[in-house]
């Protein structure tokens, strides 16, 4: 599963306040080129966005974000969710994760954190709120401590900064919702959606390239 991730390189964070512009949306993102989606469950509307997205776009890798209790998990695995992340750590939600076969980021932002996640066999992470936290000196500082370890930065990346954290040897994607915001949706723009996800695309350099 990381390999995907490590493919699609800018994942698309989604925030729905109507379902019913999940299904446009996420098709001009694929049209875009981004086919690795995150559905926060932040809105009301999340679970039916999801249940769009993952019935339409079936080839497409989508999941949750902002899960915060094993309730969430569940519900988005019986829906056909590729993947989970969360905003901080919980041993529960990875002992969860791997009892439905989900691929889990936790978040985290400290040394600490990250040797708790490490503790729990994990070797992939999410870095949140990235830019809040430090931005790229952070992580440049986590690569000699935690050689092992790759992260997923979210949280503050836009379109200006999203490059910087991608050149880093230990991030293998970034995660941001430039691409398709809320004015967006509202005003249905498809085209606009996907012209941003084509230069996000476009951001998508090799590992350490």
């Amino acid at each position: 599963m990381k390999t995907k991730f490590e493919s699609a390189r800018v994942i698309p964070i989604l925030i729905f306040e109507n379902a019913d512009v999940a299904v446009g949306t996420a098709g001009a993102l694929i049209e875009g080129g981004l086919e690795v989606l995150e559905v926060t469950l932040r809105t009301d509307a999340s679970w039916g966005a999801l249940e769009m997205i993952i019935e339409q776009f079936p080839n497409a890798l989508t999941g949750v974000g902002t899960v915060f209790d094993i309730h969430q998990m569940k519900r988005a695995s019986d829906l056909g969710a590729a993947f989970a992340m969360s905003p901080g750590l919980d041993p529960h939600l990875v002992e969860c994760a791997r009892a439905l076969g989900l691929y889990y980021l936790p978040g985290v932002t400290t040394p600490s954190e990250v040797m708790r996640a490490r503790d729990l066999d994990l070797d992939a992470m999410k870095f949140f709120p990235a830019v809040a936290a430090g931005g790229p000196a952070v992580l440049q500082g986590f690569a000699s401590p935690f050689p092992d370890i790759s992260f997923c930065p979210t949280g503050g990346i836009n379109a200006d900064n999203a490059a910087s954290y991608l050149a880093l040897d230990n991030v293998f994607c970034v995660g941001g919702s430039w691409m398709a915001t809320s004015e967006d949706m509202r005003a249905g723009d498809w085209q606009g959606i996907t012209d941003k996800a084509t230069t996000a695309r476009g951001l998508s350099v090799s590992p350490g390239g």
